[in-house]
């Protein structure tokens, strides 16, 4: 059976997916319009944003925890305009 996450870990991890996602080395030939690195990306924002996702409308996460979960999902949002556009 898998390992039940506290809802502050996944703040934590959802973070470090952010900063993976930044971290992303920059394709030489095709810069950030290669596929392959959007899709990479992209793929570690949605991993965050499907971290934190349902934190907002648990009923057993203080409000600080749910605030913290909801800046997060901005975070990802933010990043994917610095990073992609």
């Amino acid at each position: 059976m898998p390992r039940l996450i506290l809802a502050a870990e996944r703040i934590i991890l959802a973070r470090d997916l952010i900063r993976k996602a930044h971290e992303v080395a920059l394709p030489v030939d095709g810069g950030k319009f290669e596929f392959s690195y959007i899709a990479q990306v992209k793929d570690l924002l949605r991993q965050a944003r499907d971290l934190v996702k349902f934190i907002p409308q648990s009923a057993g996460a203080s409000a600080e925890i749910k605030a913290d979960a909801l800046r997060v999902m901005r975070e990802a949002d933010q990043a994917d305009q610095e990073i992609l556009h």
